[in-house]
């Protein structure tokens, strides 16, 4: 499990940005919180917005970052939690600065 204050990939210490970013950078952790932003979705409607992730791959992800406690189960389905939405609000302002990274490089956004 990936938490703060604990030896994460990068960081013996688990410092949190360390572990956040370990957390994050874990294939599809980030997809399905992007997915999630919009509202609650089932396991299967999650899976389809991700198109190509695996079911026992899918339910490890989501167990991970209901450990984290970034997303929760409800009747409706999958959600963020409030510190998950909190924190895809925080990171909403790094896609203006990737369009720029792009720009600047001479790729496209």
């Amino acid at each position: 499990m990936v938490l703060p204050n604990k030896p994460v990939r990068g960081s013996t210490s688990g410092v949190p940005i360390m572990a956040l970013f370990d957390l994050l950078g874990q294939r599809w952790n980030l997809r399905l919180m992007w997915e999630l932003r919009q509202g609650p979705k089932t396991f299967r409607g999650l899976q389809s917005a991700c198109g190509g992730v695996s079911p026992s791959v899918m339910n490890g992800r989501l167990k991970m970052l209901s450990e984290a406690k970034l997303i929760v189960q409800s009747d409706q389905g999958y959600t963020l939690s409030p510190l998950g939405a909190e924190l895809m609000d925080e990171l909403d302002p790094l896609r203006g600065w990737a369009k720029k990274w792009a720009s600047e490089i001479g790729t496209k956004a």
